[in-house]
């Protein structure tokens, strides 16, 4: 059983994981109204993965005796100056989920919560990773600027990515 501050804590976080597939599924469809195709494969995989995140919370919710409670999704943000602009603002999001979860473990910590605690460190490895990701593509696009020739390069290379499960690795760099 777990208190009612971090069953809270944790339907609060379990939003923001539904949210964060709401800000990439219109990321990718800025990129398909731009026919960066690749770009907005990526960015649908990217949603994939940011509903796993959330259905893995809605489980252990459950799995530790609280209750869901689904809360309204805000409405995200659906154009952008430039496909840098887009995944700088990735960037970001990702940096304000690392901070969530890390204070959802200082939560759980506070309370002596071992499982949660225990259950939250895969989400502190997996956002070293999202945010690595995000961070190199954000610099490499800062490299190339608005190319054509780089945009089509890098759109053909994120296009390659293939989701969890998929044959090879589910980031693309």
């Amino acid at each position: 059983m777990i208190s009612s501050s971090l069953e809270k804590a944790l339907n609060k976080h379990l939003n923001l994981e539904l949210y964060s597939a709401y800000v990439y599924a219109a990321m990718a469809a800025y990129f398909d109204s731009k026919n960066l195709k690749g770009f907005a494969s990526w960015m649908k995989i990217q949603t994939g993965e940011e509903m796993a995140h959330a259905q893995k919370f809605y489980a252990y919710i459950n799995d530790v005796g609280g209750r869901v409670v689904l809360d309204a999704i805000d409405k995200p943000a659906d154009d952008y100056k430039s496909p840098s602009a887009a995944f700088k603002t990735a960037l970001d999001h990702e940096r304000k989920v690392t901070k969530a979860i890390y204070k959802l473990v200082d939560l759980a910590q506070g309370e002596s919560h071992h499982a949660t605690t225990t259950f939250l460190q895969w989400f502190v490895t997996e956002q070293v990773e999202e945010e690595a990701v995000a961070d190199d593509i954000v610099k490499r696009l800062s490299m190339i600027g608005e190319s054509p020739e780089g945009l089509f390069l890098m759109d053909r290379e994120l296009g390659a990515r293939q989701a969890a499960g998929s044959a090879g690795s589910s980031t693309a760099k």
